[in-house]
């Protein structure tokens, strides 16, 4: 759940953040799920990309797959994390962003090896 001093407070959302200069998409998402839950991961390949404009700013999502990741995810950044079924995300009060590409985002999930 973001912290009340973010934008978009009290909102859940997937981890991951901003990619910085010079670094590329899989190393961003590596970083940020350092930053943010304590893990250590691999990035596999990419599932979705999506644009959205927030009163017109721009964003782009990336969705990776991650298959392998160290340690026990915590939060670190988030006033709370948790575990949710695909089915049970819609339940939750998400960005538009999010909400915007669950069913697609689903479809892609349900049909992996």
């Amino acid at each position: 759940m973001r912290p009340k001093e973010k934008n978009l407070p009290g909102l859940w959302e997937f981890p991951g953040g901003k990619i910085e200069l010079g670094e590329s998409p899989e190393q961003a998402l590596v970083r940020e799920l350092e930053e943010e839950l304590g893990i250590t991961s691999k990035t596999d390949r990419l599932l979705m990309a999506v644009t959205h404009d927030y009163s017109g700013a721009g964003i782009l999502l990336l969705f990776y797959l991650v298959k392998f990741w160290q340690g026990e995810p915590k939060s670190l950044h988030h006033q709370e994390i948790k575990w949710v079924k695909w089915n049970e995300l819609s339940s939750y009060d998400l960005p538009e962003a999010n909400k915007k590409v669950l069913p697609e985002l689903t479809k892609i999930i349900k049909s992996l090896p």
